[in-house]
């Protein structure tokens, strides 16, 4: 039996986008393999329902306890897709032959910071499987996965709505520079035909009620009212899926739904766009901001408004209605 440890501390899209990896490790590797995956306890519900993990471990503020457990195993192969000081930690103490991923760090800090752009043309997670090239496993052409237990589910006729008959929008983001104003939103669903539900995480949960105070459309907020599996349910049943860069965005990637993702201070040129999402898919960028992009997270904003803030109203309306 083949023993492999993949490490992945966070986060939500981060995560998701190794399951193509962990497919291909469960599923291709000769004779039996007994898969370990390492990540951050708040992170667990992503993957405590693929049937490709055999073990799941979770750590909490220490590295101590788990790294300590991991020891005792005898794994063949850890694969790193982090790569930080705390997977260093692990790939020291854990036994195993170790394969780290390439996080070209330094590549985005001189496009960011110099704009000079030596990026690969390659989406992360076919450099996520360029880390594993060595147990010749190939793309099956399946994309992302995200699993759900079969008791979830939000009662949609408690909000007088229809499966595929609403847009899901994801308003929130880690950083201001990746997401639209409330009044942003507001402006945009106002002119829709058909409902939308607010997703996001309780950090968010002003910003939806200040929507919901403004907005005259049919809008349901379920902003900070979801689990995690509950949201990804959400985006499953809506017909399409409105969000910034966030792990969301992966999860709807996950669903093969049709997704309008939002762009400001980080560029799909990172390599983290929506990996095989439905068809019809589209990315929105602010025209003529030669700056972007403004920072590797989206914490900073080149521009005295936020750069996201110039997708044109009218574009967003456009995309939506051509399926609506």
């Amino acid at each position: 039996m083949t023993r492999v440890l993949v490490i992945r501390f966070s986060s939500i899209g981060d995560i998701v986008l190794t399951t193509p990896v962990i497919r291909a490790l469960k599923s291709q590797l000769e004779g039996e393999v007994e898969l370990h995956y390492l990540t951050k306890a708040s992170f667990a519900p992503i993957l405590e329902n693929n049937p490709y993990v055999d073990r799941l471990w979770t750590m909490t503020d220490s590295l101590d306890e788990v790294v300590e457990e991991l020891a005792d195993i005898d794994f063949d192969y850890l694969i790193d897709l982090h790569r930080n000081l705390r997977t260093s930690v692990v790939k020291r103490k854990v036994k195993g032959l170790y394969f780290t991923f390439d996080k070209l760090n330094w590549k985005k800090y001189l496009w960011v910071n110099f704009g000079i752009n030596k990026l690969p043309d390659v989406h992360i997670v076919d450099r996520y499987m360029d880390a594993i090239r060595a147990f010749s496993t190939q793309d099956d052409g399946q994309g992302l996965d995200y699993f759900i237990p079969e008791d979830v589910q939000v009662d949609l006729q408690v909000f007088s709505l229809s499966p595929q008959g609403y847009v899901a929008w994801v308003i929130g983001a880690a950083h201001e520079g990746k997401r639209f104003s409330a009044a942003k939103v507001t402006g945009i669903v106002d002119r829709l035909k058909i409902p939308v539900v607010l997703l996001g995480g309780k950090a968010d949960v002003d910003m939806a009620e200040e929507i919901m105070r403004s907005t005259q459309a049919h809008v349901v907020n379920m902003v900070g009212r979801t689990t995690l599996h509950e949201s990804a349910w959400l985006l499953r049943e809506s017909q399409v899926v409105v969000t910034p860069d966030t792990g969301m965005m992966h999860i709807a990637a996950a669903w093969k739904k049709r997704i309008i993702s939002l762009w400001g201070c980080t560029v799909p040129e990172f390599g983290m766009y929506p990996y095989r999402p439905g068809e019809g898919s589209v990315m929105l960028q602010p025209r003529d901001k030669s700056k972007r992009p403004c920072s590797k997270l989206g914490n900073r904003c080149k521009y005295p408004v936020n750069c996201i803030e110039s997708i044109e109203d009218d574009e967003v309306v456009r995309v939506l209605k051509s399926e609506s």
